[in-house]
């Protein structure tokens, strides 16, 4: 087993990994580079036969995005959040959406609908923009009460004086901003299948190598320019697919 250095530690939660599966658009988050076979089947519900496979094939398996946090604790957040919101529309998704076409009841069969709910890749990059949307806005006064007073029980429970350990600052601390988070797409079009993202993100291309489906190492392309904006290289191959589909892409 590899041992764990303490760079690594101090630096986890702050990259989320996306995996697609390419046939089943399939969904799974990592907050390390490469893919756990048994954490990341767990992420995967059942819905049917063979809807959960046995074991995960670095064929079919391939990067969506990356995503980068300057400070673990949003990281972390942003992961939990990203979870949450996939339960619900693996649980709590509207009857239409296996329903047959012009019929109310007649459901779609079951091989058919397993698909259906297997395809997350749409829903995950629009509760990518949304779960950044929440924390550009910051935890309420009342998230931030409830929080101070949970950390108050917690200390009194240890046995340490309440007036000695409590916070200094009464904000607590702050989930907030999405200054210096930047997104890292494989395909720059697979950004619109969000509504729209919060300003201050900052979208870039991501190169893969070819026969592997592990995401490549990150080396920052980014220069500054005279005026003190950054210059963002976008791939070639990037620019050739939107240009044959006609979707302008800005570097």
């Amino acid at each position: 087993m590899a041992q764990i250095t303490g760079k690594q530690l101090a630096e986890h939660g702050t990259q989320i990994f996306f995996y697609n599966n390419i046939r089943t658009n399939q969904i799974i988050y990592s907050l390390t580079r490469t893919l756990n076979n048994n954490d990341s089947l767990k992420q995967l519900p059942f819905l049917g036969k063979k809807t959960v496979p046995a074991r995960l094939r670095k064929d079919l398996w391939t990067p969506l995005c990356l995503v980068q946090f300057p400070r673990p604790s949003q990281g972390l957040l942003a992961y939990r959040r990203l979870r949450e919101f996939r339960r619900l529309h693996e649980t709590s998704y509207p009857l239409s959406l296996i329903t047959r076409p012009g019929s109310r009841h007649l459901l779609e069969p079951k091989k058919k609908r397993g698909k259906i709910l297997m395809d997350q890749k749409a829903n995950s990059i629009a509760d990518l923009a949304a779960v950044l949307a929440l924390q550009k806005q910051g935890p309420s006064q009342e998230h931030i009460e409830e929080a101070n007073k949970r950390a108050d029980r917690v200390r009194l429970q240890k046995g340490r004086g309440k007036k000695a350990w409590r916070r200094k600052d009464p904000q607590g601390p702050v989930e907030g901003g999405v200054e210096g988070v930047k997104v890292r797409w494989v395909n720059l079009l697979d950004a619109e299948f969000a509504a729209e993202w919060p300003e201050g993100v900052v979208h870039d291309g991501l190169e893969r190598h070819r026969y592997t489906a592990a995401f490549p190492l990150i080396e920052d392309n980014e220069e500054a320019t005279e005026g003190g904006e950054r210059k963002v290289e976008v791939p070639v191959a990037l620019l050739e697919q939107s240009s044959e589909s006609g979707t302008n892409v800005r570097a």
